[in-house]
């Protein structure tokens, strides 16, 4: 393929593989797509969800990108974005990361639902939602970016799996009917410094809005949400951004802490 050539999908995930690989950002994918709209840049990350299942990565939830209006605006689009969790993106709460595992990372509080039923219906309501999550969970989502400098549109972080890095879950799980997760309160501390702060209502205006977007549209791609699934429904507050040594305290008001630590350089 000569330089200027528009990409396939298949090459458009080959690249991105290749900047996950040797922790290199890579230039924008929009404007070199062959496909450059929302079914290719889902396209380009399917490829890559294959590519992971064939190397044998255990496929376990997914996050919900672009629940913020104001985000969403700034990416000139209307709606969320999805991407594909794995069990090798998954720390453990305190666990120190090492920041060679990453690009140019940033953190963001969210609320985690883990699912005991299938979802596996074209239109879903609170009560399906409700009724299929066994329990909530406060998290943190390490998002990344292969791209470089963070200069992303809709196509590039669609394409490049929703921006994903890795993800943290605290460890005392809340059933769904026992906390309000619209109302809920979270803080986010670096040290002493309160960093973000938020509710659920900043995601979507509640986060089983986001869940239920997304059991739709998972049902509508052929891959739905299945008992034992962890959802990541979305930013409660601004992202920030990461350096060595960071330590990150999340408290969620009637879910509790959470905490994501990173090794000094």
């Amino acid at each position: 393929m000569s330089a200027g050539a528009p990409l396939s999908p298949e090459a458009a995930a080959a690249l991105l593989r290749a900047a996950a690989a040797e922790r290199q950002a890579i230039p924008p994918l929009r404007e070199r797509l062959a496909q450059a709209d929302l079914a290719g840049a889902y396209a380009v990350q399917e490829a890559n969800t294959r590519a992971a299942l064939a190397e044998g990565r255990r496929l376990v939830g997914r996050k919900i990108g672009l629940t913020s209006r104001a985000v969403q605006a700034q990416l000139g689009v209307d709606q969320p974005d999805f991407g594909m969790l794995f069990a090798d993106m998954a720390v453990g709460d305190g666990e120190p990361v090492a920041l060679s595992r990453l690009i140019q990372p940033k953190v963001e509080a969210e609320i985690a639902l883990v699912l005991g039923r299938d979802l596996p219906f074209e239109r879903h309501t609170y009560a399906d939602l409700l009724r299929a999550t066994e329990y909530c969970l406060p998290a943190i989502e390490i998002v990344d970016s292969r791209i470089a400098d963070w200069n992303i549109r809709f196509v590039d972080t669609v394409a490049d799996n929703a921006s994903s890095g890795l993800f943290v879950l605290g460890g005392r799980p809340v059933r769904p009917t026992e906390v309000d997760m619209s109302a809920c309160a979270m803080t986010m501390c670096r040290g002493e410094e309160t960093v973000s702060r938020g509710n659920g209502r900043a995601c979507l205006g509640h986060p089983l809005n986001a869940a239920v977007w997304l059991a739709d549209v998972m049902a509508r791609q052929g891959r739905p949400l299945s008992a034992g699934d962890i959802v990541l429904t979305g930013a409660l507050g601004p992202m920030v951004n990461v350096s060595p040594g960071d330590q990150f305290d999340v408290e969620i008001a009637g879910l509790g802490a959470v905490s994501a630590c990173f090794a000094p350089a």
